[in-house]
């Protein structure tokens, strides 16, 4: 169970950073709770995670779902630049995630 904590933890990291990009400073009142709100529960789900997954690899998994989901959301949505190079190290970063998990990093 503690992997689908971090799988849905990891998706809410990726929606208060997308939230993040429309606060306008803290001062757009409807997306800054929106924010608040994914941090809260994606903060809460990496404890629950961190229950049965060991907390190092638990928080390299979710900032690692979090970082990679943040970077394509980017270049699909905000026309961020996609080139070679960023998809050969989003493929190593799921790369690694997986290896974490393959290398016995919990139940």
């Amino acid at each position: 169970m503690g992997w689908i904590y971090l799988l849905l933890g990891g998706l809410c990291e990726v929606g208060f950073t997308t939230c993040m990009r429309f606060t306008e400073g803290f001062r757009n009142i409807p997306w800054t709770l929106a924010f608040l709100a994914f941090i809260a529960v994606s903060m809460a789900l990496l404890e629950m995670a961190s229950r049965t997954v060991p907390l190092g690899t638990a928080y390299a998994v979710w900032g690692g779902i979090g970082a990679l989901g943040t970077v394509i959301v980017g270049m699909l949505w905000f026309g961020e630049p996609v080139s070679g190079v960023r998809i050969l190290l989003i493929v190593g970063l799921v790369g690694c995630i997986a290896g974490l998990r393959l290398a016995g990093g919990g139940h």
